[in-house]
C-alpha cells in the first residue's frame, strides 16, 4: 500500500522540492499554502505527472479549524499521513521594537502554530500504525540567532525544541521526529539581497555557493525513508556556514 506524505508550504521553493522528490519516489502528496493557489496547482499538475495521487488545501494551518477540515479531508481519500513534513514558514527583517504584535502573531502562527495543528492531528494514525516521521524545516537561526530576524529566530529556536520534545514522546511508538537547520538556500526567501549582499553572503559559506532546494528534499526524503534509531536531532545543512 502507498504511502502518504504531507508536505505545508509547498507552493514553492524548499516545500515544492519535497514534494516532488516524494512523488518521484510514489508516494501519494498532499500539499498545502495559505494563496498561492496558482502556484500549489503547478505543483499539483507536477506531482501528478509522475502518476501519483496528489490532494491539494489551500488555508490557513495556523487555524485550527482549517487544518483540522484538511485533516478530515486527508483521512477520507488516503486514510492518513505517514510522513509529515512541516515546513510552511515565512520571515520578518527589521527591529524588534520596530515589530508589530500581529506581525509577531502572524510568524508565530505560520512557523510554529501550524506544526502544532498538524502533529497532533498526525499522531493518531502514526500511532495505530506504530510507524510515522515527522519532519520540521527549521533554520541555522534557531540554534545561532539573528540580529533583525528575532522572531524568525524564536520560531525556529521553538520548532527546534518541539522536535526534540516530541521525539522521547513519541520515540516508544516506533514515530520519529527530527528538524533539519537549514543555512542559506537558493529560495525566494532569500532574494531581498543585493547583488553585493549576495556575493558577501556566499563568500561567508565554506561551501562557496548557496544551498539548493533539491538538496534539502534528498535529505528529507532520506529521514522519512529510513533511519528509525535516529531521532530528537537538529539535522545543520549549511555547507559548513555555522558550524
Amino acid at each position: 500500500m502507498s504511502k502518504t506524505v504531507l508536505v505545508t508550504g509547498a507552493s514553492r521553493g524548499i516545500g515544492r522540492a519535497i514534494a516532488i522528490k516524494f512523488a518521484q519516489k510514489n508516494y501519494q502528496v498532499v500539499i498545502n499554502c495559505i494563496s498561492r493557489k496558482e502556484e500549489l496547482e503547478e505543483v499539483r499538475r507536477l506531482v501528478e505527472s509522475y502518476r501519483t495521487p496528489c490532494m491539494t488545501y489551500l488555508g490557513d494551518l495556523g487555524d485550527p479549524d482549517k487544518c483540522a477540515e484538511m485533516f478530515d479531508q486527508i483521512r477520507y481519500q488516503f486514510g492518513g499521513v505517514d510522513v509529515l513534513v512541516n515546513n510552511a514558514g515565512i520571515s520578518y527583517l527589521g527591529l524588534l521594537q520596530d515589530m508589530k504584535p500581529e506581525e509577531w502573531d502572524r510568524i508565530i502562527r505560520t512557523n510554529l502554530t501550524g506544526a502544532f495543528h498538524c502533529s497532533r492531528l498526525a499522531i493518531p494514525y502514526m500511532v495505530s500504525k506504530k510507524a510515522g516521521k515527522i519532519i520540521n524545516i527549521s533554520s541555522v537561526w534557531g540554534t545561532r540567532g539573528a540580529s533583525c530576524e528575532v522572531a524568525y529566530s524564536a520560531t525556529k529556536g521553538g520548532l527546534n525544541a518541539m522536535t526534540k520534545a516530541l521525539a522521547k514522546e513519541l520515540a516508544p511508538s516506533n514515530i520519529q521526529v527530527n528538524a533539519i537547520a537549514c543555512g542559506a538556500i537558493d529560495t525566494e526567501m532569500n532574494r531581498w539581497m543585493s547583488d553585493e549582499e549576495m556575493i558577501n553572503l556566499v563568500n561567508e559559506i565554506p561551501s562557496g555557493r548557496l544551498g539548493h532546494p533539491e538538496e534539502v528534499a534528498d535529505l528529507v526524503y532520506h529521514l522519512a525513508y529510513k533511519g528509525n534509531y535516529l531521532t530528537g536531532q537538529i539535522i545543520g545543512m549549511d555547507g559548513g556556514w555555522q558550524v
